[in-house]
């Protein structure tokens, strides 16, 4: 076996393990009476689907936790993607405002009363898109992709978006407004298992392929002259990876809101211990991000003493000092 694969298998089977550990204390905890002796006894008597503990911890409990891993592997993977197409640690579809764009699209989509899909999700994708090609123009030019352009760029965007969304929030007068609101601050409350099934079929296929690119990724990572010198169609490539990335974002944001960082930390994270191998990061991110979402989201169930609180705010409160130390160390 080659040495990357070997790597890759054993990264990913430590990685693996770690988000079925997370899925379990997902699972196991809760604002209910329901813990680790009734997850157990859930295991040994699946025949008897009547049961309560049955009914908290697979009906409501694990489409919840398995949409935190899909949705956690989507975000970090494509924050993954961003950074090395961009060669920015910085890029995140969060910070760039790509979230933002996806979120404007998708609550036209709600306003209109279209279905989530594919109404709503086609028009978060296109918002998703518009806000990506308008960043990547804004910061065009002598300084194309670098990081302050690219940065301020993003920051300008995501304000603007941020402004849009207001409006479009300010029209609705209806009970749509407060489930609105909440969305926004990336809620999985909503969870079921066939939004988790079809997410999942949507994203899938996305992972495959920016693993099969993560090679050429790696290339990208030298300098585009390198790539095309070593036989990569730098267009094609970084085309392609930006709008499977796109889709994804708009996928997730369409189901659960805005859902922040989650691509800025999970990947500087896994880059400091396992290198800037690309098919390393992709399966690492994928999991790894994963298991990140689902221990934020029990976060939020367990801490409030009544109620919940949406995931996005745990992950903004990891995020955001972590970006202001990346800032600093980028600057240094």
């Amino acid at each position: 076996m080659p040495a990357v694969l070997k790597r890759i298998s054993v990264v990913s089977g430590i990685m693996l393990a770690l988000l079925l550990v997370a899925m379990f204390f997902g699972l196991a905890m809760g604002s209910s009476g329901a813990g680790f002796a009734s997850i157990l006894e859930t295991f040994e008597s699946l025949r008897n689907p009547d049961s309560m503990g049955y009914a908290i911890i697979w009906k409501i409990r694990f489409p919840r936790v398995m949409l935190a891993a899909i949705v956690g592997a989507a975000l970090s993977v494509g924050g993954l993607v961003f950074q090395a197409i961009l060669r920015n640690p910085l890029a995140e579809p969060y910070i760039l405002g790509i979230s933002g764009g996806s979120a404007i699209g998708a609550i036209i989509g709600i306003l209109l009363g279209l279905s989530r899909f594919p109404g709503t999700g086609l028009l978060a994708f296109a918002g998703g898109m518009g806000t990506l090609f308008l960043v990547l123009g804004i910061a065009s030019g002598p300084t194309i992709l670098k990081k302050e352009s690219l940065l301020l760029s993003g920051v300008m965007v995501n304000a603007f978006c941020s402004a849009v969304i207001m409006f479009l929030i300010s029209l609705s007068r209806d009970a749509r407004l407060q489930n609105i609101m909440f969305w926004l601050m990336g809620d999985l409350s909503s969870a079921g298992a066939k939004e988790a099934a079809y997410l999942g079929m949507m994203v899938l296929p996305c992972f495959l392929i920016i693993f099969w690119l993560s090679h050429s990724m790696n290339l990208l990572l030298m300098g585009r002259e390198m790539a095309h010198s070593m036989g990569v169609n730098v267009r094609l490539v970084t085309v392609g990876l930006l709008v499977v990335s796109s889709f994804m974002i708009s996928a997730t944001v369409c189901q659960c809101g805005l859902i922040a960082f989650v691509g800025l930390v999970i990947p500087h994270l896994l880059r400091l211990i396992l290198g800037s191998d690309q098919r390393v990061l992709v399966p690492a991110c994928i999991l790894g991000g994963g298991a990140y979402l689902v221990l934020c989201d029990l976060l939020a169930r367990v801490l409030p003493r009544q109620g919940e609180m949406p995931a996005g705010v745990i992950t903004a409160m990891v995020g955001a000092p972590v970006f202001i130390y990346l800032l600093k160390r980028t600057r240094s």
